[in-house]
């Protein structure tokens, strides 16, 4: 009896350590208290979502335990309590855990042991009818990239950048999300190049706009307005611009973890990019050019009213030269007494200054 006892304990031991793992994860406090953070998350088999809505942790646990099986976490502005248990579910670095808590970061490309984190700017365009000196043109935010072998973590801050029709679109796509983690990736950073053409188009609208109104023939130089929209193209360049070396990085280094298979796909966006990037960088020049024509036509404005002040001074002072002179009531003047001395004058002043007027008309300064 006692043999047969020692023999059963190794298989209850392992036993127990199945249902462990077998388990649910234990729940923190974090999920319950801020549950709209969590906007999605999914189990892929092969290319293929998996029904129901689970908990990070159980569905990790799941996509484990399969082959071709992977989990996407989408977080919208998670809290600390959140983030720290997604840390501890997917192990990721503290820093990592920190750097997704805020927004405003650089575009870049960071490992982390075997997870590699990505940050990319979001940008979306503010309609508005009118482009005055307090419009927003640009709205901006991040979107961090957590890519492990068997997870991908999204967190997005800001309005801009929702990954909903994203996750929508790739889901109507198995082979490519037979890719992996990674084709998530692809697909978001695809999306956030879209998005910067498109918004790159709206803003080159609003440019033609100024420009057409600031040379128009009754146009006004708003200094305001155009200083409104050149910081707005500042912020969207801070977004677009410093993703080019991330992207080529990721594209063309041998040593990166990026997919054999997903290289060209890369190499795609990044050709995009560089197109946005074109785009983008010419508007500073754009901006600049508006407002030197702008002041140019400025100081041409005013150098043609200090040419009618002119004018019109030289005309006065003309009839005041005359009446000057008949003013002087001295005895031996001429015409002094004559009858018709008055009429005359008035007569002379009117004929002086419609000779001045002509003149001035002839020349332009009128």
């Amino acid at each position: 009896m006692t043999e047969t006892r020692r023999r059963t304990l190794p298989g209850l031991r392992l036993l127990t350590r199945l249902r462990q793992m077998d388990a649910p994860a234990p729940r923190t406090p974090a999920a319950r208290e801020n549950p709209h953070a969590v906007v999605d998350c999914a189990v892929y088999v092969q290319g293929r979502r998996q029904a129901g809505r689970r908990h990070f942790a159980d569905a990790y646990t799941a996509a484990r335990r399969r082959r071709g099986a992977f989990v996407w976490l989408g977080l919208h502005e998670p809290d600390a309590a959140l983030m720290a248990e997604v840390g501890t579910v997917f192990g990721l670095h503290a820093l990592t855990v920190e750097q997704a808590l805020t927004d405003g970061h650089r575009p870049t490309v960071e490992r982390h042991g075997d997870v590699t984190l990505l940050v990319l700017r979001t940008a979306r365009y503010v309609e508005h009818d009118a482009l005055t000196a307090t419009s927003e043109v640009v709205d901006t935010g991040d979107v961090m990239i957590l890519i492990g072998e068997r997870f991908v973590v999204t967190v997005r801050h800001g309005a801009a950048g929702a990954l909903a029709d994203v996750r929508a679109g790739l889901e109507r796509r198995p082979p490519m999300l037979t890719l992996g983690p990674w084709a998530v990736a692809h697909t978001v950073c695809d999306q956030m190049v879209q998005l910067y053409l498109s918004v790159a188009a709206h803003v080159e609208t609003d440019l033609e706009g100024m420009e057409e109104s600031t040379f128009a023939r009754d146009g006004r130089l708003d200094m305001q307005q155009i200083y409104q929209l050149k910081r707005e193209v500042v912020e969207f360049k801070r977004a677009v611009l410093p993703l080019q070396a991330p992207l080529r990085e990721l594209a063309e280094d041998v040593d990166s973890p990026l997919p054999a298979d997903l290289h060209h796909y890369f190499t795609d966006v990044a050709g995009r990019l560089s197109r946005a990037v074109d785009r983008v960088a010419g508007f500073d020049e754009l901006i600049n050019s508006i407002m030197q024509a702008g002041l140019a036509q400025v100081a041409v404005d005013q150098n043609n009213d200090m040419r009618k002040i002119a004018s019109w001074a030289a005309i006065a002072a003309a009839q005041t030269a005359i009446a000057g002179v008949y003013g002087m009531n001295f005895q031996n003047m001429p015409e002094l007494q004559w009858r018709y001395g008055y009429l005359g004058a008035l007569a002379l002043m009117a004929a002086s200054a419609l000779v001045l007027h002509r003149l001035f008309r002839r020349s332009g300064w009128l």
